[in-house]
């Protein structure tokens, strides 16, 4: 495919998308977060500056590299080339960057300076990176490419702010995850935390914890066969991730979640699991336990390079039963084990609260401890800071997210957090701003439903809106000027990161006279809220599993391999229309795409709408993508369930290759629907 077709498409990632002004209207200042502390120079005739020629670096090796990358940014957003040079003076339009440890400021503290050059100033690393993104995105949102001259001076209101994904019940790539960081870094967000245990309900499993889904996601050498099959992070691989992650000022934190959400951890080891709470609860009374999981967590922790290398690692320590007083004493000893266990290898501990739900006498060890306070009937938080903890604000009742699942919340309710939420809120006990025992907020994204269709791409379009609203937040706290109205209008215009575009937006319809069998195409995929129209003139019946385009993600098929019928597939999951191409003559085809439904229409005329569809089985066509460790599909067995599921029927539609097909296909058109 010739790539002058395209010409006219613009991808959000690789271009400005904020609205224009004139030279003779001053620019309004827009970032995520906001800016604390800013004077402008607007008094001046000349209020701009175009940054030119240079980064000028004043600082280590660190620096360097942060301008390297910062100057590929540059050039992504503006076309524009910056040479990275050290120690050089400064020439007008150059960007300078001083690592300055004499500077009383913050580790996450910056300050800009903007007249004849740009003068970025932090006393750490971070702080330097965090001015580098805020100089990114003020390019961002000016259109011609200037900077507007002031002062700028910026510090967080909350040290953490960050995100929990749940990859247990559902296998999250690395791909995915790289890209989510560069999306945190650019809005300031320095926390991932890293769900690498869970299982499914077993009510959708026959009631059968044998049958029910359970997944461990790390490489395991200790314990071979404990590492999931469909879906892990290998060794080398997670720690090059916890690395890239780091230089772009975001930690970590993996998580093993034990002593409960530990049926993966039961169905390799039965004698392990608790014959009087279920399969997904650890026998605590067993000896072989505890020996077990020590060994679980030194494979990780162990060395001069340990698999978990950042500072934090989450033991979990959520939603075990309390039903008797001896197992709930015996609950607290074995939390406090792996407080210190986990601390002797030179980590610091975060877990889920649950110590209000878990009282007892059996001492724990609250210094230095990091505690998430998700649910105040598990961890009523100013118990929990007089016990010593330093509080994560994580309210489910504010910022879960469960995809498709009908409860908590399917996308979050950002008006709400941005008017009426700051971390110092946690489920409605209000503490002071800026009290010292909260350490910060975060959100979290549940995949409790297996097998209900959601992909990550589905996933990706709740945690956007959801990650800008809430880094705001964080950073800012109660301090956010501008209202939510404005703010939401203004972030939908931005980029998820320089050349990022996992929403796979498009700027401008394209069209396309021609598309030929086994060609690659510019584009890669079209997100919600696009149609996709094509006519196709048959040449004969199309073999079943006849692709007609395909990417990285999904397929979308003129035969399916089951049946023949027009369809998509993505991470593993078959949705077939009720409809079959004719051996001969000619249709148009229309898609229309949005994050709750795919439609059909056949020669203007709509012929299947899928939406959300509630099941009361998992079927054959729906089933998750197992593989095996040689990379081969495996059959599951089909379970009827006793509750009905949703299950999610959506598509970002394929557009990098085309497949080789035997129709003439005609006058692609995409474009966004009304």
């Amino acid at each position: 495919m010739k790539n002058h077709f395209f010409r006219a498409l613009m991808f959000l990632g690789f271009a400005a998308c904020s609205a224009y002004v004139s030279s003779q209207t001053p620019q309004v200042l827009f970032t995520i977060p906001e800016i604390s502390d800013v004077a402008l120079d607007n008094a001046q005739e000349n209020y701009t500056l175009l940054p030119s020629g240079a980064v000028v670096v004043k600082g280590n090796a660190q620096t360097v590299a942060q301008a390297k990358r910062f100057a590929a940014d540059f050039q992504t957003l503006t076309g524009r080339t910056l040479k990275v040079v050290r120690g050089k003076k400064a020439a007008a339009g150059n960007i300078v960057l001083e690592l300055q440890p004499k500077l009383k400021f913050q580790p996450e503290e910056y300050e800009i300076t903007i007249g004849s050059q740009v003068l970025v100033q932090a006393s750490n690393p971070k702080g330097l990176w965090w001015g580098l993104q805020t100089v990114l995105q003020m390019l961002e949102t000016s259109q011609d490419g200037t900077l507007l001259k002031g002062k700028y001076h910026d510090k967080p209101e909350y040290a953490l702010r960050g995100f929990m994904i749940d990859c247990g019940r559902k296998y999250i790539p690395l791909s995915y995850l790289r890209q989510l960081v560069r999306i945190m870094s650019y809005y300031k967000m320095n926390t991932l935390q890293v769900h690498l245990n869970d299982n499914g309900f077993k009510q959708y499993f026959e009631d059968d914890w044998n049958k029910t889904q359970a997944a461990f996601r790390m490489e395991c050498e200790t314990f071979p066969g404990l590492t999931a099959k469909d879906g892990s992070y290998g060794k080398k691989e997670f720690r090059a991730f916890q690395k890239y992650a780091d230089s772009l000022g975001v930690e970590i934190i993996p998580e093993i979640d034990v002593p409960a959400h530990a049926l993966a951890f039961t169905q390799y080891r039965p004698d392990l699991a608790s014959k009087e709470y279920g399969a997904d609860h650890l026998d605590l009374f067993n000896p072989e336990t505890e020996k077990f999981c020590d060994a679980l967590f030194k494979e990780y922790l162990e060395g001069k390079n340990p698999v978990f290398c950042g500072p934090h690692v989450c033991i979990g320590t959520d939603e075990y039963s309390n039903a008797k007083q001896e197992v709930t004493e015996r609950f607290r000893a074995f939390t406090d084990h792996y407080i210190r266990f986990v601390e002797s290898f030179g980590k610091k501990v975060t877990l889920w609260g649950s110590l209000t739900h878990a009282k007892g006498e059996t001492p724990i060890k609250s210094e230095g401890v990091l505690m998430k306070c998700w649910s105040n009937g598990y961890a009523q938080p100013a118990e929990m800071k007089k016990l010593g903890y330093q509080l994560v604000s994580i309210p489910d009742g504010w910022v879960y997210i469960v995809p498709a699942a009908g409860y908590y919340y399917d996308y979050l309710n950002t008006r709400m957090l941005y008017e009426k939420w700051t971390p110092a809120n946690i489920n409605g006990v209000q503490f002071e701003e800026n009290d010292p025992a909260i350490e910060g907020g975060m959100f979290a994204v549940w995949n409790d439903h297996v097998g209900n269709g959601v992909t990550v791409k589905d996933i990706h379009h709740r945690v956007f809106p959801a990650l800008q609203t809430m880094a705001a937040k964080c950073w800012s706290g109660a301090t956010c000027k501008i209202s939510f109205d404005t703010f939401n209008k203004k972030s939908a215009l931005m980029h998820e990161a320089p050349g990022v575009n996992e929403l796979a937006r498009l700027s401008a319809p394209l069209e396309m006279s021609e598309v030929k069998p086994n060609a690659t195409l510019d584009v890669k995929e079209v997100g919600f809220g696009n149609s996709v129209e094509f006519t196709v003139e048959a040449n004969g019946q199309e073999e079943k599993g006849t692709v007609l385009f395909e990417s990285e993600n999904a397929k979308f098929y003129l035969s399916d391999p089951q049946s023949g019928l027009l369809a998509y597939e993505h991470e593993g999951y078959l949705n077939k229309f009720n409809y079959r191409l004719p051996a001969s003559g000619k249709v148009t085809i229309r898609v229309e795409c949005t994050n709750t439904e795919t439609k059909l229409f056949v020669n203007d005329r709509l012929r299947e709408t899928h939406g959300r569809q509630q099941l009361q089985w998992a079927s054959e066509s729906n089933r998750l993508n197992v593989q095996t460790p040689e990379n081969k599909s495996v059959r599951p067995t089909v379970y009827v369930v006793s509750r009905p599921m949703f299950y999610l029927r959506t598509l970002f539609f394929p557009l990098h290759h085309s497949g080789n097909f035997k129709a003439h296909v005609t006058n692609l058109r995409v474009k966004p629907l009304k």
